[in-house]
């Protein structure tokens, strides 16, 4: 009888000595990850419910309902972050692949770039300022279309919340992905270079991950979109969000 309450109280006090170590965190992430891809697939791949979102519903559900210190897990989720940096060097790779087609197109791409990333910025701190957001809230929706690695940081330079901007993230990455499929069609689009721009531009690496299920030729445009984003808005919005 001794043998199993101390079973159970070694196995009650599980949570709080895993909790104390990465390895909880790390393994309800990739939990999460597995199961949400799990889900979208059973569910037909729905274009308007992206992983990533299901993922993080699970995610949140279960470190509510085991009662989880957010600030235990974020800090365990950090060996996690830092990857961030590395996939997304590795975009250069389908780059490298389809640098042909970037120099056929490099004066549009100069031309769009600097407008389209302005804009991002530009009308989210707008709208926030017209419903009296604080400077925080301003500086954590500014670089919501940067890819993570990058927006974290600049986030951290401008005074915002890290969590703000990645809950900002996540809705613009849905969305963006969302309304270019939607005006694609529309419009219509068909040129998978375009298609591909405006999804990294936009979506950063949501709109990424949707456009390599186009295509490649898609998926190497959106990395550049997506990076020449986050390189602009890095080197721009610091200075301008001063002022």
């Amino acid at each position: 009888m001794a043998i199993v309450t101390e079973f159970l109280a070694r196995f009650q006090a599980l949570p709080e000595i895993l909790a104390a170590t990465p390895i909880l965190a790390i393994g309800l992430t990739l939990g999460a990850f597995f199961a949400g891809n799990w889900l979208f697939s059973r569910m037909g791949r729905p274009l308007w419910l992206p992983p990533v979102v299901l993922s993080a519903l699970l995610l949140a559900g279960v470190i509510a309902v085991l009662a989880v210190d957010y600030q235990s897990y974020q800090q365990g989720a950090r060996w996690l972050t830092v990857l961030l940096g590395p996939a997304t060097v590795a975009l250069g790779i389908p780059l490298y692949q389809q640098m042909h087609h970037i120099r056929a197109m490099w004066r549009p791409i100069l031309v769009t770039l600097p407008i389209a990333a302005t804009m991002a910025a530009v009308y989210a701190v707008v709208i926030g300022w017209a419903l009296g957001a604080s400077p925080e809230v301003l500086a954590s929706l500014a670089p919501k279309s940067v890819t993570a690695p990058i927006a974290i940081g600049i986030t951290e330079q401008l005074g915002g919340s890290v969590p703000l901007m990645m809950g900002g993230l996540l809705i613009t990455g849905v969305v963006a992905t969302l309304f270019v499929d939607l005006l694609a069609r529309v419009l219509p689009v068909t040129d998978e270079r375009i298609l591909g721009f405006a999804l990294g531009l936009n979506g950063h690496a949501i709109g990424t991950a949707r456009a390599f299920e186009i295509s490649h030729t898609a998926g190497a445009f959106a990395s550049l979109g997506m990076g020449l984003t986050g390189v602009f808005t890095a080197l721009i919005l610091p200075l301008v969000f001063r002022l």
